[in-house]
């Protein structure tokens, strides 16, 4: 019998009372709780996104210091981000920040990954933006940071973009974070099955071109 679970995805933080954008995020994330939501999740920006018709200086919160605030504010949800910017976090700061919103939520958290695509956001802030074949080439890397992590092996990690002398998380997380690796191409051939295969990860391709629309 197959069986669909509801999940809330929150992105609008609207203009009015500063005071006003906690109470209204826990309200939104309670009330998705009560009415049988298994997931609830805030998109992993740092400006509004232009594209959903706002523009980019409306309010925006930061998204793992807004999941650790609903952490406290929720009892069943699971919370993720859909999805994190493999360009914003240090792959090891990352899963120590999943892991951290694990265990405060006592085994909630999910980790979801992309390979980032506000070009604003990164040269507003600073951010290295590197062109799109390095972004899935660290998503890799990531994912595989990640998985050693959340494991018994404390060794290092030696990649073509990260190295890691130590890759010690304690502590771990109550529940292994499940992972959904969310890849968005653009003008490209993606191959994502390999990122994927050997990290029990879902992977959900979004194309945003027509020449990428039969290959992801």
């Amino acid at each position: 019998m197959f069986t669909m679970e509801l999940g809330v995805h929150y992105i609008d933080f609207l203009p009015g009372d500063t005071a006003a954008l906690g109470p209204t995020l826990a309200d939104a994330a309670k009330a998705a709780e009560q009415a049988g939501a298994t997931m609830f999740t805030l998109a992993d920006h740092f400006l509004q996104m232009e594209n959903t018709g706002r523009p980019a200086e409306d309010p925006f919160l930061e998204g793992y210091t807004s999941l650790g605030f609903l952490a406290g504010q929720t009892n069943t949800i699971n919370l993720t981000l859909l999805v994190t910017g493999v360009t914003y976090r240090y792959p090891g700061v990352l899963a120590k920040t999943v892991t951290t919103l694990d265990v405060l939520s006592q085994g909630r958290s999910m980790l979801g990954l992309g390979a980032a695509w506000y070009d604003r956001e990164h040269a507003a802030l600073g951010i290295p933006y590197p062109p799109l074949g390095r972004r899935f080439e660290m998503l890799e890397e990531t994912l595989q940071i990640c998985a050693q992590m959340w494991s018994d092996d404390n060794g290092p990690y030696h990649g073509a973009h990260y190295q890691l002398a130590e890759t010690i998380c304690e502590p771990q997380p109550i529940r292994r974070p499940p992972i959904r690796s969310v890849v968005t191409a653009r003008r490209r051939r993606c191959d994502w099955s390999r990122s994927t295969a050997t990290s029990g990860t879902a992977c959900r391709p979004i194309s945003t071109s027509s020449d990428t629309r039969s290959t992801c």
